[in-house]
């Protein structure tokens, strides 16, 4: 994903920023700038721990309300602060740490 899902919002509801941002666009986002080990610990479920994928994650964060909103507070929380690494890989790029 090359751009910010923020960049999607619609002047509308200037004050909104999850207006016009997809769910789909926030966990890709997540994904690329925290990893999913930095998405499970912040907001302990499943999907983020075990086979993780957008498409499990997707499916479980529409059914799980109380999830969705976790999931995007911590989006906010990283929009507001993006100095947070990736902690999916260390040393070399390639290794993953939950393989």
């Amino acid at each position: 994903m090359t751009g910010d899902p923020e960049t999607t919002q619609n002047p509308a509801q200037p004050n909104n920023p999850l207006h016009g941002v997809k769910l789909e666009a926030i966990l890709e986002y997540l994904v690329e700038h925290v990893g999913w080990i930095e998405m499970n610990r912040r907001v302990r479920i499943n999907c983020f721990f075990s086979n993780p994928s957008i498409r499990s994650s997707l499916k479980f964060l529409r059914k799980n309300n109380w999830a969705r909103i976790e999931v995007e507070r911590m989006y906010l929380d990283l929009i507001a602060s993006p100095e947070t690494p990736n902690r999916d890989f260390h040393g070399d790029q390639n290794e993953c740490l939950f393989e």
